[in-house]
């Protein structure tokens, strides 16, 4: 079984998609959170992967999670669950990615990264994510400037994955605080839907529809635009409208239906988003977004019809922004 961190993951994801450990009170509980990690991972993939024709800032995918016991609160339990005589193991490999041709599969021992034994990282006891990161910031380096790394798995021998170009985003399920846990958020590098989201029991086209958002304010870099000009009530409004308008587009070119964006905001926005009278200032009302969404799913249809590809770069119309 796949073992899934409770708490925010921080590291280990932006050129793998892999995300750190953090242990919970109960670890046997941050299990249920797999098939969640999962499907956000092979979701995000799709996405990123299917758009880096468009994207200005790429980034090496593998396709693959990391997980290092030692993160928990019980790593022994932990590493005798899974088997490990070690720390590190396999959490994820998105089907059909590098990691998935290279044969690497969920709960598999790693003992050597790059050619670099893991075990002998030091641990840091106050810090439980910060080997992991340092292993992310290991497997960066290497794809950056090899665009493979080797991976080497517990009696068996070492693997090459090659990374494929992707925008520039990471994909976590994340424990949050409060009523985050029930939310979602990008920071300029990650993706991060919490443990909690709704969207987790929908299908995966909504699921998506959610994803391609918050991807969105990625790769048009909003989160530079807001530290650079303020978060002023209509900037943020403008950003977030303008990620609403291209998530159509991101999925259209990862085979979903461009239309998933709408539906996802018909099911999510009459009950957490409000209309125009209780709308957050930040964001327009449900219903405004939805008729954005929905104007800007004819575009890609047309696009696609035409061409057989969602061409943001090209025809996406941008808000008024500072620096657009």
């Amino acid at each position: 079984m796949v073992l899934r961190a409770a708490l925010l993951a921080l590291a280990c994801c932006t050129l793998l998609f892999a995300g750190s450990a953090y242990g919970d009170t109960q670890d046997v509980k941050s299990m249920s959170l797999a098939a969640k990690d999962a499907r956000v991972a092979e979701i995000g993939f799709k996405l990123a992967t299917n758009n880096a024709p468009f994207c200005e800032k790429l980034t090496p995918a593998t396709g693959l999670l990391l997980d290092d016991v030692t993160a928990y609160t019980r790593p022994d339990e932990i590493r005798a669950a899974m088997g490990l005589t070690g720390d590190f193991a396999v959490r994820v490999v998105v089907p059909g990615s590098p990691a998935a041709v290279a044969g690497l599969r969920a709960d598999q021992e790693l003992i050597r990264i790059g050619g670099k034994p893991l075990n002998t990282w030091t641990k840091d006891p106050k810090e439980p994510g910060v080997r992991l990161e340092q292993v992310r910031a290991m497997i960066a380096e290497t794809l950056a400037a090899n665009g493979a790394i080797s991976f080497t798995p517990a009696g068996a021998t070492a693997v090459e994955i090659v990374g494929v170009p992707a925008c520039h985003s990471r994909f976590e399920v994340a424990k949050r605080k409060g009523r985050k846990r029930r939310g979602a958020a990008a920071d300029g590098d990650r993706v991060i839907v919490g443990d909690w989201f709704p969207g987790h029991a929908w299908p995966d086209d909504l699921l998506a529809g959610l994803i391609a958002h918050e991807l969105a304010h990625n790769v048009l870099t909003h989160r530079a635009t807001l530290d650079a000009n303020g978060r002023k009530r209509k900037l943020v409004r403008l950003t977030e409208r303008e990620a609403d308008r291209l998530a159509p587009w991101l999925l259209a070119n990862a085979g979903y239906p461009p239309d998933a964006a709408p539906r996802f905001m018909q099911r999510w926005g009459p009950k957490h988003s409000g209309g125009w009278l209780t709308r957050k200032r930040t964001h327009d009302g449900w219903d405004e977004r939805l008729e954005n969404m929905q104007a800007e799913v004819k575009l890609v249809e047309a696009q696609m019809a035409a061409t057989g590809k969602a061409d943001w770069r090209t025809h996406f119309v941008r808000e008024d922004l500072p620096g657009i």
